[in-house]
């Protein structure tokens, strides 16, 4: 497993955490191991492809796993000192939206479709603050305001259905900042908008968290997302981490090829007319066959990597993550490292 050195406690530092879930052909585990830290204030990016384990360990966190098919198997993630993962549901039913708010991707599955817009806003502040309904009421036109809804003594009165793809995602972003939490989690917050849109929500993502001061943890796919809006980087693949950094780091000194591959992929400006896209050769193995050696060594382009393949090392041995430079962590096999020579230990 991996090893961060000892620092000031972050607002969240997660280690080691594994989830699984029992499936018709046994149980398989969808984040395997994964570490990294949340400073107060900052925005972490969790990035890779469809089904890397991104939103297994966004709702990992927030012990929102489907029942009874996911479990935590270990690990520890402490927020605030408290670890959410052995915390009871009643604390954990007490820290959800007033302590970590969550922005999930898709709002139509997020939001009732039968309650009105200031109905669902105002449930999440009468669960966790003092408040009347009539308080409770006025407070979510507030909200609504703050998102940049327009007309929200209107729209507070609204169902979902009456409102547009991105007047819904700013409606799911005003539920996860109605009780002022010190953490938001965004799992693709614009995957299902437009491009305009998305721009706008970006925008409003990041000008709340500098006004509010809170920290955010943005899941995504997309790697502009991640270079505009985040502080660090966790690049997963397979349910592992590849590699942490900062959004320095990872996109000006990328180290391992998974992480290389990615950034080669994004269209490029400067790039000949008609020019094929770069793309990472092979496929990602099932979540039950995944095996105990470095995940991304079949797709590797490494010359030597079929000794590999074939070896006791790959059959048995798991590759820890090691700090290539301060603060830069990534996997230590050689077969998928994108550098020569020997890291810091």
């Amino acid at each position: 497993m991996s090893e961060f050195p000892a620092r000031d406690e972050p607002l969240l530092s997660v280690r080691d955490l594994v989830t699984a879930f029992d499936t018709d052909d046994g149980q398989v585990v969808a984040v395997d191991g994964v570490s990294f830290d949340v400073e107060a204030g900052k925005t972490l990016g969790i990035v890779g492809e469809s089904g890397c384990g991104k939103s297994v360990t966004a709702m990992s966190l927030m012990r929102l796993l489907p029942q009874p098919a996911g479990r935590i198997l270990g690990g520890s993630a402490r927020f605030q000192g408290e670890d959410l993962v052995t915390a009871s549901e009643e604390r954990m039913r007490s820290i959800r939206g007033a302590e970590i708010g969550m922005v999930f991707q898709e709002p139509m599955t997020a939001l009732n479709p039968v309650h009105r817009i200031g109905k669902q806003i105002g449930e999440m502040l009468l669960l966790h603050e003092p408040l009347s309904k009539a308080e409770a009421w006025q407070r979510s036109i507030e909200l609504l305001k703050l998102v940049g809804i327009p007309a929200p003594e209107t729209r507070v009165g609204e169902y979902p259905h009456q409102l547009s793809g991105g007047m819904r995602q700013r409606v799911v972003i005003a539920l996860a900042l109605a009780c002022n939490p010190k953490l938001v989690i965004a799992d693709e917050p614009t995957t299902a908008l437009d491009v305009t849109v998305q721009a706008q929500i970006l925008d409003l993502l990041r000008s709340l968290q500098k006004r509010l001061g809170m920290s955010v943890i943005m899941i995504t796919h997309d790697l502009g997302v991640i270079a505009e809006m985040c502080d660090e980087v966790v690049v997963m693949y397979a349910g592992r981490v590849a590699e942490r950094g900062s959004v320095r780091d990872i996109f000006g000194n990328p180290q391992h090829l998974y992480t290389r591959g990615l950034l080669e992929s994004i269209p490029r400006l400067d790039s000949p007319r008609k020019q094929e896209l770069t793309t990472i050769p092979g496929a990602v193995p099932p979540l039950s066959e995944m095996p105990v050696g470095a995940r991304f060594a079949p797709r590797s382009s490494h010359p030597e990597v079929t000794a590999y393949l074939e070896s006791a090392s790959f059959r048995e041995e798991r590759p820890v993550l090691v700090e290539f430079a301060p603060g830069h962590w990534v996997e230590d096999c050689r077969y998928v490292r994108a550098f020569e020579g020997e890291m810091t230990k």
